[in-house]
């Protein structure tokens, strides 16, 4: 099943967006589109893409969730950092 990570895409973008709906659609290429529905009308927002770019346009659209940081992420983070030699 292809289609269920363009799907999973679409879902999260569904629950950050309020009052916008979007869908996909498949072309018979095994591409994929995007379009905003809005009272019964479609607007296409995307040209034919595939999976991947499709995935990437999605999860880059909207408003974006905010990454919950715990402590022992700030400090892994931190131990990231190279340190200038001295």
């Amino acid at each position: 099943m292809r289609s269920t990570r363009a799907a999973a895409a679409i879902a999260r973008l569904n629950s950050r967006s309020e009052g916008h709906r979007y869908v996909m659609v498949l072309t018979g290429a095994g591409l994929f589109k995007l379009q905003e529905q809005s009272d019964g009308d479609c607007k296409p927002l995307s040209e034919a893409l595939s999976l991947d770019e499709f995935v990437r346009l999605v999860d880059s659209m909207g408003p974006q969730k905010i990454r919950r940081m715990t402590k022992n992420d700030a400090a892994f983070a931190q131990q990231l950092v190279r340190k200038p030699k001295a």
